[in-house]
């Protein structure tokens, strides 16, 4: 029987769940942190589609205590309104001394259980490649893995490759100009960062949901923690944005920084706009004394993975599989 009891998350559960999350993502959290996030998203509302599928948006929230009332385990199953119809992103993570006592096992059935009342019909989740204890322990549940996505690590303390910089000055020589966010504040300039977001998102492999808003973009791209104005990297043509590159820095350590975002108008690609705005994000993150840069990369988007790993010098670090576990 497990020692375990199963509860809905509380505000002072925050700190326990955010030192969770940090060993399992890119960026470390806090406490602070998520609950700020989580207060900012409006309760939530599901309906279905003519078809019966699951939409609209929920974010329920578990946690596994043990006998002394310290959280061993965290849940989450969320979607939002323009993820695909039926499906939910869950996220399930145990505390090292904790796995293999039935704590995940509790947490797995408890938000399973839920899918089932609201009708999901598809589960998503990402766990590291290198985790293969938790691969196995999916896997057991009924999920697959569907795509392989890279991480790659560029070490800044000794980073040198001054040739690749003439890129920058050839696409200035073409009419292409570089600024930031910083440099052009306001909604309408938002507005035109949101458009090229949205058309530059169809091209990433596996996407195949609708694109958030304005408002929801907005929330989730340039007000998120460790994302500031100038670190919003942008290429443009005349007063048309053509391409970007996003910064994150981890804010409790400010020594490494994460490659957020890089998009560029189809009929501009070729011209290496891409490669530049990577290395104006490069120059930024060194400037902001960030000791490494780190990325995640789809297996099947070889042109972003030729830039960062063999121009830039990038280099391999255990990714994610993509685990679905079809319920319908």
């Amino acid at each position: 029987m497990s020692q375990y009891t199963i509860r809905p998350l509380r505000k002072e559960d925050y700190p326990a769940v955010a030192s969770l999350l940090s060993l399992i993502w890119s960026l470390p959290t806090t406490g602070e942190q998520l609950r700020a996030e989580e207060e900012s998203i409006p309760p939530g509302q599901l309906h279905y589609g003519e078809d019966g599928q699951l939409m609209g948006w929920d974010r329920p929230k578990w946690v596994a205590v043990n006998e002394r009332d310290e959280v061993a385990g965290y849940a989450i199953a969320w979607r939002a309104p323009w993820n695909e119809p039926g499906s939910l992103n869950v996220t399930l993570v145990v505390h090292p001394d904790d796995r293999g006592c039935g704590a995940g096992r509790a947490l797995a059935r408890e938000m399973r259980g839920w899918a089932h009342e609201v009708k999901a019909s598809r589960l998503v989740c990402f766990i590291k490649e290198d985790d293969q204890a938790s691969l196995e322990f999916a896997e057991r549940r009924g999920y697959a893995r569907e795509r392989h996505t890279f991480e790659s690590v560029l070490d800044l303390a000794s980073y040198r490759n001054d040739a690749l910089f003439q890129c920058i000055e050839t696409a200035e020589r073409s009419g292409i100009r570089f600024v930031t966010l910083a440099d052009e504040p306001g909604e309408e300039n938002e507005r035109k960062l949101h458009e090229l977001y949205r058309i530059t998102h169809q091209d990433i492999p596996g996407y195949n949901e609708d694109f958030p808003w304005f408002e929801e973009w907005r929330k989730w791209n340039l007000e998120i923690p460790g994302v500031r104005a100038e670190f919003v990297h942008i290429a443009k043509a005349g007063e048309r944005y053509v391409g970007v590159a996003t910064l994150q820095q981890n804010e409790l350590s400010g020594e490494d920084m994460y490659h957020q975002y890089t998009g560029v108008l189809p009929e501009c690609r070729g011209q290496r706009l891409g490669l530049a705005l990577k290395l104006q994000a490069v120059r930024t993150a060194l400037a902001y004394g960030a000791t490494s840069l780190r990325t995640h990369n789809d297996s099947m988007n070889a042109p972003m993975l030729r830039i960062n790993r063999d121009q830039l010098g990038f280099q391999a670090a255990p990714g994610n599989y993509k685990m679905v576990s079809r319920l319908r």
